[in-house]
């Protein structure tokens, strides 16, 4: 039998501009990871100091030139650029090199093509894609017919890559007006939640700081945890119960990195806002990464436009097995390790303290006389356990607070 060929995995060179803006060696690692999450073998890397963009090309005539020799002498299928790049820059440089040419948008766009499951994801993907199409249109011109196949070009589906404008204008409008009806959708859920008192968490944080093993962990909801960036995409909800008896709606987010293309960040914005209505936030951190407070201050940034700087939070330290330091939880800092469970116990009580005080669980001995009320408690609390006792009905429950000031006259003592 003849072993099966593995499909063999597009050659990239990715290209850089340092302008002092930001750390662009960091960025240009974080472009390598996304490359290997999209499925390329990174076959060189290239940074130019420059103190802008160059605008026909992007980079200096000279370092193209550099750059259209490797392509030759590596063999590589394309060129990753670490930057947005405009259409008439990419058909310059890619007729220069003689390569197909992407830049680092388009690679975050395909990769949330490949993993967006729900209708919801699936809509916020393709009108980032098409919004971020349809500005390129024009520079592009025949350039587009060179794209063919593969990274860069999954999604809304279009065969026909010379698409009409008013086609995509005619898209865009009607994929807004889907995910607008299912933001509406989503904001009823959310009201509801609030009038029935549902308790609500959410995980955010830094794209695979182990967010999805933590809600794993914690809600045994087999949702797909690998060492990838963006290994889950689509929010995922599922209860919670805590140590004090009440239950938490938790969710799992979409993860961050640095300067998330703002089609995605538009696209995007009804999902990431269910956050703004949670009761407490679950900020994730790898705090193996050397630049752990650079990707927390990015994180942060984000929140805060969202509108959630004044929501509680607690800063997960994950992966802590990892870190030779001494660590020291409290309410607002707890270390954990999610893939090995350490820690998980402290969380749940941080949780607990971090959350509204709505209910608390207490033992009553409520007299038969009293029977109404404890049908109350009943049908707004958790009850655990009930027994018929001389004095009246002893029950092991959670108690509302609006019912706590009566229920604490049926308060069994402790012995």
């Amino acid at each position: 039998m003849h072993e099966i060929e593995q499909e063999k995995k597009p050659r990239v060179i990715l290209v850089g501009i340092d302008t002092g803006e930001y750390d662009a060696q960091q960025s240009m690692e974080e472009l390598a990871e996304l490359a290997d999450t999209a499925g390329c073998e990174v076959a060189a890397t290239a940074i130019q100091s420059r103190p802008a963009p160059e605008a026909a090309t992007c980079i200096g005539a000279g370092k193209l030139e550099e750059i259209a020799e490797q392509v030759k002498l590596l063999e590589a299928d394309m060129l990753i650029f670490d930057l947005e790049l405009t259409g008439m820059q990419m058909r310059n440089i890619s007729d220069a090199a003689d390569c197909k040419v992407i830049d680092r948008t388009m690679l975050i766009l395909d990769i949330f093509a490949g993993r967006a499951r729900t209708r919801e994801g699936k809509v916020q993907v393709s009108l980032a894609q098409y919004k971020y199409r349809m500005t390129r249109l024009t520079g592009m011109g025949t350039a587009l017919s060179r794209l063919g196949g593969g990274i860069g070009t999954r999604g809304p589906g279009e065969t026909k890559l010379e698409t009409d404008r008013r086609h995509i204008r005619s898209r865009v409008a009607q994929l807004e007006k889907e995910l607008r009806e299912m933001e509406q959708h989503r904001k009823f859920i959310g009201s509801r939640r609030k009038k029935d008192g549902v308790l609500t968490a959410a995980i955010v944080g830094y794209t695979n700081a182990g967010k999805s093993t933590l809600f794993n962990m914690l809600t045994d909801a087999g949702v797909l945890a690998e060492n990838k960036l963006f290994a889950t995409l689509d929010v995922t909800a599922r209860a919670l119960e805590l140590p004090d008896g009440r239950t938490v709606l938790l969710s799992d987010t979409v993860g961050l990195i640095r300067r998330l293309p703002h089609h995605l960040v538009e696209a995007f914005r009804s999902t990431l806002e269910e956050t703004a209505q949670a009761d407490l936030i679950l900020h994730v951190l790898d705090a193996s990464e050397p630049d752990v407070q650079e990707r927390m201050r990015i994180t942060q940034e984000l929140l805060n436009d969202l509108g959630c700087a004044e929501i509680p939070q607690i800063h997960v330290l994950n992966k802590a097995d990892l870190v030779d330091i001494p660590k020291q939880s409290d309410f607002e800092n707890v270390w954990i390790s999610a893939k090995h469970g350490d820690g998980l116990d402290h969380l749940l009580t941080a949780i607990v303290h971090g959350l509204p005080q709505t209910a608390k669980r207490m033992k009553l001995c409520i007299p038969y006389s009293e029977g109404g009320f404890l049908q109350l408690l009943r049908e707004e609390g958790k009850l655990f356990s009930e027994e018929y006792t001389a004095d009246g009905t002893l029950v092991d429950i959670m108690v509302d607070v609006k019912r706590q000031k009566k229920a604490q006259e049926f308060a069994v003592l402790p012995e």
